[in-house]
This record gives structure tokens, C-alpha cells and sequence, in this order.
């Protein structure tokens, strides 16, 4: 919807002009020529921002802005004042005028004055929003309210109470393991005990002994025996971080415990049988590592009866000021610190961000500044220096000359590896992004890749001087 705006001016002409200009930029505009009218249209009407002059008979546009500010104080106020005194600067200010600008009025100076404040308000409401949201959202230990956080909730709530084996994709950070215990959480398995292991942290020759456990004897130190993380899980959820990293001669043993439901403890000669749900998770594409014959077939189908994809930070950017004012309460409470709200202008370089760490990324970002701030809200200096002076980086498709505008094909071409890279090479995830069948995807790269190769080979080189 386009913004009202309300311009008051003793100055018909000043008026008339101002109008003519904020419609055609797409405003809806009312004039009034005296405050005393304009403060009786306030109640009547919502406007969004209030362009007052200075000079007017009975009450002058400081005492208009005053009492917009005290009972109105989401509507900003832009003073006009034909006098660029630094004193009458000031006033305007002390009276909670937004901005001020001098006459004769630079239009394109106005409308950028005007659309920066109109973003501050947005952005103002939106945080006060948040501490409400926030509340709706404390029944789930996943924030969000974006659609796309929404679908994984709904995909949750479904398999919640089935015992079939679940992998969780995504990218680092986007909080996998806090998935996997909003599953255990609401699963019937809930009283029962969540045990998270990361395949990675764990050396390759201590991990069957630590999943499977081990009798006396197995080895030199095994003093006793000692159940492993599947036994320890019976009755609740172990979750398998990091699966991608599994050893290749692990996997075998891993497929054979979770047909069987039974294990082998090192060095036992009996099978003992578990009771415990398997997640797992991986920020890897193992479809991927299937064909590289890295990750057995066989055992990517028995922990992938259903996926949970976990969408990146930057594919539900409405949700990142409620996690950022999420991390910030919590933060500041373990702290004692006094810090409540994010301010505008740190809300605005938080959401053009594109957070390449995700969910831990903005954490670690609020942690920071909750620790940097010096008043009662966050501002952009509190931010990292690389989301503070971030600017989003846009395709631009310019050229004098038509000849030297791209194809479309050179266009797919540029978007597809700017994809991959955002997704950091994962195929399965790329072709999710770009609405492709993977191996329509595959066939589009192979073609690439042939075009780069004919590139090459066709690059003229230099014959040798005679």
C-alpha cells in the first residue's frame, strides 16, 4: 500500500507542489495550511508521516511536531524550515521531528528523507512485534514464523510419533541437532533419554566402541565392560550427527544394526538388541556421495526413509530479527545484561545480510553486540564490521552496445554457478534452489563444463616469433 503522508504549510503554493511531486513518486498525499487543522485530522485519518514547515500562524510546525511526537508517536515528523540555522535544526529535533530540510525543498533530497524514515517506523514496528511473536512461538524450541520454517514444523508434528528413521540436511548452522530434539520432544519418546553423538569429533578406531560398546577385554584398558550410545538410547532417541563423515568400514556395521535391531558389542561373541530411535544428520549430499562411492547406497536408503531439509538462514529471512531478538533476550539474561531491543537502524543491516553461517552465525553476531552495547538497544556499531558495512550484491544487466548484452544461456550459466556457490557445491541443494531435477541439474553442469573445456581448447595462443 503506498504511505499517506500529511503536508502542512501556511503556503498554498508550497503545498500544491509538494503534492504534485510525493503523488507521482506513488504517495498518497493530503495537504492542510495550518497545524491546528492537522492535529484535528490525525485521529480521522492514518497517515504514515507528517511533512510540517516551521513558521505558521497560531502554532508553529515545532509545537505541531511536539504533540505528534507525545500522542503520536509512530507517525515521524519532517520539519521545513526556510532558515538553515543550526538552532532551529536543533529544536526541531528536541521536539521529535525525524528530519528537517531547508527551503526551497530539493524533491529527490525529500523523497530520500521521506523513504529512510518511513523504514525506520517499519522497521520499529516490526521489532516491537517481535517480543509478541516470540511469545506465540516458546510452545517450540524452533524459532521462526517464515513459511519454510513452518513446513519443517508440520513435517515434524507428522512423524513425530513414528519410530521410522529420519535424515536431517542443511547447511552448517542452520540448527540440525535443535530439529532433532523438537522430534525427540514431541515423539512418545519424549520421557526417555536424547543422546547426540557427532561422527566427525569421534576418532575412526574409538567410534564402534563408542556406538556399539564393548565387553572386558576387547582391547587393552577395557576393564569392564561398557554399554555403547545405542544401548544408552534405549527407550529414546540417539541422534547421528555428522553421518557423511562416517568411515567407510563403519557403515556396514552401522546398516546391520539398524535392519537387525541388534548390535554386536566389540569383542562379544551375542547380539544384543536396542530400543531407540535413529536420527540422523548431515550438511553433506550423500545422494552425491552414493555415486562417488563414498557413502554406501545400501545405508543411505535405510537412514533416509524421510528427510527433513532444514532451510538455509538466508531462505527465511523474516524470521531472522525474531531469532536475532530471541538470541538477544536470552543472551542478555545469562549476562545481566540491560540490553531490550534491537534499534532500526541494526534491524535494517541485520536483514540485508546473508548470513553464510547461518543461524550460529546470527548467535554468534548477537552475542557480540549484547556484549559491545552501551545503551538499552543494539545499533549497527555494535554489529561485526562485515554486517555493518554489508551491501547485497545484485546481478546487474547493463550495456551500451546491444551486442554486448548476455544470452540467456550465458545468464543460466552465471546463476547456476552462483548457486553452487551459495550452497557451497552441494548438487542436491542447488538443484532444490533452482527448481531442477538433480540429474537435470547434472546434464546443465556437464554442458558447462564441456562449454569451459571448448572455451579452453579453442583460446588462440601466441605463435612463436620468427
Amino acid at each position: 500500500m503506498a504511505a499517506r503522508i500529511l503536508v502542512v504549510d501556511d503556503d498554498p503554493d508550497t503545498c500544491q507542489l509538494l503534492a504534485a511531486s510525493l503523488v507521482a513518486r506513488d504517495y498518497e498525499v493530503e495537504t492542510v495550511f495550518d497545524a491546528q487543522r492537522a492535529l484535528a485530522l490525525l485521529p480521522q485519518a492514518e497517515f504514515d508521516l507528517v511533512i510540517t514547515d516551521v513558521n505558521m500562524a497560531q502554532l508553529s510546525g515545532i509545537e505541531l511536531c511536539e504533540r505528534i511526537h507525545a500522542g503520536y508517536p509512530d507517525i515521524p515528523v519532517i520539519v521545513m524550515t526556510g532558515q538553515s540555522s543550526l538552532s532551529v535544526a536543533v529544536s526541531a529535533l528536541r521536539a521529535g521531528a525525524e528530519d528537517f530540510v531547508t527551503k526551497p525543498i530539493d524533491l529527490e533530497h525529500l523523497e530520500h528523507r521521506l523513504a529512510k524514515a518511513l523504514r525506520r517506523v517499519d522497521l520499529e514496528v516490526e521489532v516491537r512485534r517481535l517480543h509478541r511473536r516470540l511469545g506465540e512461538a516458546r510452545g517450540s524450541s524452533i524459532v521462526g514464523r517464515s513459511p519454510a520454517i513452518q513446513r519443517v514444523l508440520a513435517l515434524i508434528e507428522r512423524i513425530a510419533d513414528s519410530d521410522a528413521a529420519v535424515l536431517i540436511s542443511g547447511e552448517s548452522g542452520v540448527g540440525k541437532e535443535l530439529v532433532a530434539r523438537e522430534l525427540h520432544s514431541q515423539s512418545g519418546r519424549s520421557e526417555g533419554p536424547f543422546i547426540a553423538v557427532n561422527c566427525a569429533a569421534v576418532p575412526a578406531n574409538l567410534l564402534e566402541s563408542e556406538l556399539f560398546g564393548h565387553v572386558r577385554g576387547a582391547f587393552t584398558d577395557a576393564r569392564r565392560a561398557r554399554d555403547g550410545l545405542f544401548l544408552q538410547a534405549s527407550g529414546g532417541t540417539l541422534f547421528l550427527d555428522e553421518l557423511g563423515e562416517l568411515p567407510l568400514e563403519m557403515q556396514p556395521k552401522l546398516l546391520r544394526a539398524l535392519q537387525e535391531r541388534k548390535l554386536r558389542p566389540v569383542g562379544g561373541d551375542s547380539l544384543v538388541a536396542f530400543d531407540a530411535r535413529i536420527v540422523t544428520a548431515t550438511n553433506r549430499d550423500l545422494e552425491s556421495e552414493v555415486e562417488a562411492g563414498t557413502f554406501r547406497e545400501d545405508l543411505f536408503y535405510r537412514v533416509n526413509v524421510v528427510n527433513v531439509h532444514v532451510p538455509p538462514l538466508r531462505a527465511r529471512s523474516t524470521d531472522v530479527l525474531l531469532l536475532a531478538q530471541f538470541f538477544l533476550e536470552r543472551i542478555a539474561e545469562r549476562s545481566g545484561r540491560s540490553v531490550l531491543r534491537i534499534g532500526a537502524p541494526a534491524a535494517d543491516k541485520l536483514l540485508a545480510y546473508d548470513w553464510p553461517g547461518n543461524v550460529r552465525e546470527l548467535e554468534n553476531c548477537m552475542e557480540r553486540a549484547v556484549a559491545l552495547a552501551r545503551y538499552d538497544e543494539i545499533t549497527a556499531e555494535d554489529l561485526p564490521d562485515k554486517i555493518s558495512r554489508y551491501e547485497r550484491g545484485e546481478m546487474v544487466i547493463a550495456a551500451d552496445d546491444p551486442e554486448d548484452l548476455p544470452t540467456l544461456s550465458q545468464l543460466e550459466s552465471r546463476y547456476i554457478r552462483r548457486v553452487l556457490q551459495a550452497v557451497k557445491g552441494n548438487k542436491t541443494q542447488a538443484a532444490k534452489v533452482l527448481g531442477l531435477a538433480r540429474r537435470t541439474l547434472y546434464r546443465k553442469l556437464e554442458r558447462l563444463e564441456a562449454g569451459d573445456e571448448a572455451s579452453s581448447n579453442s583460446t588462440p595462443h601466441a605463435e612463436p616469433e620468427p
